[in-house]
């Protein structure tokens, strides 16, 4: 008897084991359709890193490998941080609502890379030596103030995205992470400042992009251009899921993830 109960025990187990592995079989699809964008980001991010990789390993890092190093990632950091800040103003302009998914993502990882940026700077061009920093990097560089305050400002960003920080801080959570304008804007003019007359062009074409996409987000110019979706799209009735997304706009870096 106790034989024959095992033996249906272990059967019905391996039936609700079957009946599991084929539900989440025909689930899988709907979960690629709805966080296609997740997996993008998440592996997509890690392509500076491996093109740095693979061309530290063939010794093919130009005449400065650390200066490559440190516009690789400080350009990294850079455009994810504009992607962060694009997932509003795009759910705004064509109402892409995978956006607002990964703009925690995109703003941790551009922290991420400015940390490497920050690395190689203080580890690879002045070995950790304060001293040599004060004497040779302040005067000549002097926009590194600049980024370093963005940088500060990164790390409490990254550091208070968790829900559990949501909790803690209330309200005064959103004031905190509207920190994150101000750090684009810092972010570009270290950039700006940075760079040579020759390669200005480039810092100004992510300044025109950062200015666009905080005019954006201007109470009546976001007001006029959600009218303007609103008219030209169907009508459709709005959901709770709608009316939660639309409430979230005014987050900055809600953790959604």
């Amino acid at each position: 008897m106790c034989e024959q109960r095992t033996v249906i025990s272990s059967g019905a187990r391996y039936d609700k084991f079957c009946t599991i592995s084929k539900q989440s079989m025909k689930n899988r699809p709907n979960w690629l359709r709805e966080n296609w964008l997740r997996v993008i980001v998440h592996i997509g991010v890690w392509g500076p890193l491996l093109w740095l990789a693979w061309r530290t390993w063939n010794d093919d890092l130009g005449v400065d490998p650390v200066v490559t190093l440190n516009n690789v990632t400080g350009r990294t950091a850079m455009i994810l941080l504009l992607l962060c800040l694009s997932a509003t103003p795009l759910y705004i302009l064509f109402g892409f609502r995978q956006g607002l998914t990964v703009r925690r993502a995109l703003g941790l990882y551009a922290f991420m890379y400015a940390g490497l940026h920050f690395l190689n700077f203080i580890a690879l061009d002045y070995m950790f030596d304060l001293q040599f920093i004060l004497e040779d990097g302040v005067p000549q560089k002097p926009y590194i103030f600049v980024g370093l305050a963005a940088l500060l400002i990164l790390t409490a960003l990254a550091v208070t995205s968790t829900r559990g920080w949501m909790k803690r801080l209330k309200r005064n959570w959103t004031r905190v992470h509207w920190l994150i304008y101000p750090t684009g804007v810092l972010i570009i003019f270290h950039f700006l400042w940075q760079a040579k007359a020759a390669e200005k062009f480039e810092p100004v074409i992510y300044a025109g992009v950062l200015t666009f996409l905080l005019l954006v987000r201007v109470p009546p110019i976001r007001k006029t251009l959600t009218q303007f979706r609103n008219r030209r799209a169907p009508s459709v009735k709005p959901t709770r899921a709608s009316v939660i997304e639309r409430r979230s706009l005014s987050l900055p870096t809600q953790p959604t993830e």
